[in-house]
This record gives C-alpha cells, sequence and structure tokens, in this order.
C-alpha cells in the first residue's frame, strides 16, 4: 500500500444524503453532479441510489448494471458485486426501479444495508446518497446514517413546506440539529436568498436547528439537455452557469469538516470509523 493510499484508508468516509421534502425539485441531478464532481477533483466517490423504489440514477449516467441493490437485500450477491464505475471513476450502487418491496425495507433490512458498507474493499473519501423525496422510513434511516444532511428546495410553496417538515421530523427523531440547504434552479443569486431565509425563518421561529446555505444552482436549460444524453451536466456542459455552479458546490463540499467520531446512531462506515477512534486513543497514549 502506498503512502496515499494509505492516508486515504485512514480517514473516515464523509457521507452526505441528499434529500427533499418535495419531489421534483432536481434532488437526483444534484446528487449525481456533485459526486461526479468531487469525483473530478481527484476524491474516491461512491453514489448510493437510495430512492430504492423509483431508482434512476443509472438511467441518468447511461449505465447498464448487472445487478442491484435488489440482489444484496435477496442475498443474491454482496454489496461489492453490484458496484459499477461511472464518469470521473465515479463508483455507483445502483438500485431497482418499479418494486414495491425496496421501498418498503423492513428496519432489520435497512440495518442490514447500511451495515454492509463497512465490507467494502476500496475506501472512500466521500458517499453520496440520493435518499427519496419525504419522510418514509427508508429516507429518514439513511439520513440519520449520513454525517451531512443536503436538503434542496426550490421557489416553490410547497417545496419550503415540506422541506421544513422534513427538517422537523429529522430533527425531533434523531436530535440533529445542523442541516444544510441547497436552494436549485434559481432564478438568480436574489430569489435564492430569499428562499433561504423564509426557510430559515420558520426554522429559527420553531426549531432548534441550524441551516446552512450550502450552495445555489441557477435555472439552466442545459441541465434538461444532460439528462437527455444520459450524462452529467458537469461532463456533458462543464461550462454551463448550472455546470459551474456544481463544480463550487464540490469545492465547497469538499472543505467540509471530516467526522472524527461515531455519532451514536446507526451510520454508514462506523465500523471503520470505530476503528479510526481506537487507533487514535492508541497513539494519543
Amino acid at each position: 500500500m502506498n503512502g496515499a493510499t494509505h492516508f486515504r484508508a485512514m480517514q473516515p468516509t464523509r457521507v452526505i444524503a441528499v434529500t427533499s421534502g418535495k419531489g421534483g425539485v432536481g434532488k437526483t441531478t444534484v446528487s449525481i453532479n456533485l459526486a461526479v464532481a468531487l469525483a473530478s477533483l481527484g476524491r474516491e466517490v461512491v453514489l448510493l441510489d437510495a430512492d430504492l423504489g423509483l431508482a434512476n440514477v443509472d438511467v441518468l449516467l447511461g449505465l447498464s448494471p448487472a445487478r442491484t441493490l435488489t440482489d444484496v437485500i435477496a442475498g443474491r450477491c454482496t454489496l461489492e458485486d453490484v458496484l459499477v464505475t461511472g464518469p470521473a471513476g465515479l463508483r455507483v450502487v445502483p438500485a431497482a426501479s418499479g418494486i414495491q418491496h425496496m421501498a418498503e425495507l423492513s428496519e432489520h433490512e435497512r440495518a442490514g444495508l447500511i451495515s454492509a458498507f463497512n465490507q467494502l474493499e476500496r475506501a472512500a473519501d466521500f458517499m453520496v446518497v440520493d435518499t427519496a423525496a419525504g419522510i418514509a422510513a427508508n429516507t429518514l434511516d439513511f439520513c440519520d446514517a449520513s454525517h451531512e444532511v443536503l436538503v434542496v428546495v426550490t421557489d416553490d410553496p410547497a417545496s419550503l413546506t415540506d422541506a421544513y417538515a422534513t427538517i422537523k421530523v429529522l430533527n425531533q427523531r434523531s436530535r440533529r440539529n445542523r442541516f444544510r440547504v441547497l436552494v436549485n434552479m434559481a432564478q438568480d443569486d436574489q430569489v435564492a436568498r430569499r428562499v433561504y431565509r423564509r426557510l430559515l425563518e420558520v426554522t429559527d421561529r420553531y426549531l432548534d436547528v441550524a441551516l446552512d446555505l450550502a450552495g445555489v444552482i441557477p435555472l439552466d436549460g442545459h441541465v434538461r439537455s444532460a439528462v437527455r444524453r444520459r450524462q452529467a451536466l458537469v461532463d456533458a456542459y462543464p461550462a454551463s452557469r448550472a455546470g459551474q455552479a456544481f463544480k463550487n458546490l464540490a469545492a465547497t463540499t469538499d472543505k467540509w469538516p471530516i467526522p472524527r467520531w461515531a455519532s451514536g446512531r446507526m451510520e454508514f462506515f462506523v465500523e471503520r470509523m470505530t476503528r479510526m477512534e481506537s487507533l487514535g486513543r492508541v497513539v494519543n497514549v
């Protein structure tokens, strides 16, 4: 193992759940382009399609996986077996679409799936988790198991209302008190700031949480064109306004704090984190 690989293996994987209260706000587009942009920075990135019942990350990236998370849940293969390579070396964990059981996993199945990530052979710097919209059990557990929750909102009253509901449930359920907000499909920065302030005002009034504005993605027709091409926007149209915004988002995300200890909740890569804590205690003795 060379020095760089050893150093990477010793670093915790930063897990970011990308979620939204309402569908149609571009959550999967955000997940894909954030993941590809991080991979383009030279980071080892895993993209988990956690919209288990209506998965489409593989479709949007033009991938054709032989196996999916359905096979993992059924015990037909390991998590390592379903990984497929996407742009910039991104590793994608595909799910299946149109299978009702996947959208309604039991608590035991969700815990087993989250635990399975401890067995991945190759370490990652980041894992981006594209959750389903709303507050179903799958979504809440995947958010709880992540270090960061990025809430995608748009300039739409329903989007703001549902984003607040998602933040409220996660805060009350697991005592998570910090969230990051991404304003997507914004007409301009002024509109984006107004959307963020509206959400901030209501959370400040009724919840004990902190909201950080992670970034703004402008409304850009190139996004739809990239979808038709089954490519990430940052690959298909890197110079577009939205493409540049995703690159800026990745650069900002890369500077987010690295988690140093396990939260005590069911958590992705928790065994790796626990081993690092133990090693840290030994080194500091």
